[in-house]
């Protein structure tokens, strides 16, 4: 890669780093704003002398400015303490339901990317009015339709109803189908709509006029020079979307009671259980950062007027 390209990665990671010092920013406040953490932390029959304790051994007696300085220390140890609910690390309860959650969101990838490309390039490339309103229609089902909605009408019409896949919990391949499925239903019709656009202005360039002069097939045309050209936009929505899928999976895990990160802080909201709750928005951050560093080293690579600058 060009010197331009790595200057142009090295601002955004000095930026991911800004934003990562705003994300503990966040998560200081809004711990304080629900109050003292004592209250959450200790019993309430705790007697003032532990809880004077408990503020001295956190160091909750000091000025605001040095608990920030004293949070930031232990969570980049990823030390958050304690779950409430639980006598372990809330870190450790968190990263053991990370790869349950990973495992959902790339499946609902892979399915929106797969279908969201056949269908755009459908759209794109056919002739046939009737087949492009097909395929956008498909697409676009999922723009329209509340996750939780077809989370629900998913269980009724294939666990409770034809009885071929598990409505809950997780196990085998089979328990992914239909979280997944729900996952993918709104960057599908994303997918579609970009892939269909950028195909529709790729296809109209100089060169794709010259590889159909040379006898190449539509497919072949499709497969090998305007999907890769096309594929700079979709690339950038698919890392943003993995990111906001990590910590946007709330909804389809509760649904269908999925064991990842996402149900286990809507558990933790219910019962207050603070160090959980920081846990979690600082992995969902990380994750949001990291993701926002490899789409923009996959743009660097892609976009050939980074590399030449």
């Amino acid at each position: 890669m060009a010197r331009g390209g790595l200057r142009y990665l090295a601002a955004r990671a000095a930026h991911a780093f800004v934003v990562l010092l705003g994300i503990s920013l966040i998560v200081f406040v809004l711990v304080h704003l629900t109050g003292d953490p004592t209250a959450a932390m200790l019993p309430p029959d705790a007697p003032a002398e532990t809880r004077e304790a408990f503020r001295r051994q956190a160091g909750l007696d000091q000025p605001l400015q040095v608990q920030y300085v004293l949070f930031i220390a232990r969570a980049a140890r990823g030390d958050f303490g304690n779950s409430l609910r639980e006598p372990v690390s809330a870190m450790s309860l968190v990263l053991e339901r990370l790869p349950n959650t990973l495992q959902l969101v790339a499946a609902g990838l892979l399915i929106a990317l797969v279908l969201g490309v056949l269908f755009g390039a459908i759209a794109a490339v056919s002739d046939r009015s009737g087949v492009r309103a097909m395929a956008e229609t498909a697409g676009l089902v999922g723009q329209m339709v509340p996750d939780f909605w077809l989370g629900i009408m998913l269980i009724l019409v294939f666990a409770v109803g034809l009885q071929w896949l598990p409505a809950s919990g997780r196990g085998g391949p089979q328990f992914l189908v239909l979280p997944a499925l729900t996952l993918a239903a709104y960057p599908l019709a994303m997918i579609m709509r970009l892939t269909r656009s950028s195909l529709r202005e790729v296809l109209y360039q100089d060169y794709i006029r010259t590889a159909y002069s040379k006898g190449l097939s539509q497919r072949a045309v499709l497969a090998r020079h305007a999907l890769k050209n096309a594929a700079i936009p979709v690339v950038s929505y698919l890392g943003v979307q993995a990111a906001h899928l990590v910590g946007g999976a709330i909804v389809v895990e509760t649904v269908f009671s999925y064991p990842g990160m996402g149900l286990l802080a809507v558990q933790s909201i219910a019962t207050r259980d603070l160090p959980v709750i920081q846990a979690f928005v600082v992995v969902v951050g990380l994750f949001v950062i990291l993701m926002n560093l490899l789409v923009d080293g996959a743009y660097a690579v892609l976009n050939p007027r980074l590399r030449q600058t």
